[in-house]
């Protein structure tokens, strides 16, 4: 049985740009994965982000929490 909820948001997916109905299409077929007790995979481009985020830590290359909470701040609505 699917939940009301889940119906009201795949009508309204219906309704994106093919990409972002692409993007969640992704993001369900690994949360079913995770569900599954199964290990994500990360693709080849994913590996090459994290790499260069592990690249940009070892280099000193972070933003403080302090800068990230001023940050969220402005643009969070009041």
């Amino acid at each position: 049985m699917i939940s009301p909820v889940l119906t009201e948001a795949m009508e309204r997916a219906s309704s994106w740009p093919e990409a972002a109905q692409a993007d969640l299409a992704i993001f369900a077929h690994e949360m079913d994965s995770a569900l599954h007790g199964e290990i994500y995979q990360p693709t080849p481009e994913e590996l090459v982000q994290i790499d260069r985020g592990l690249q940009d830590v070892a280099g000193g290359r972070v933003v403080s929490l302090e800068d990230v909470s001023a940050m969220l701040a402005r643009y969070r609505p009041a």
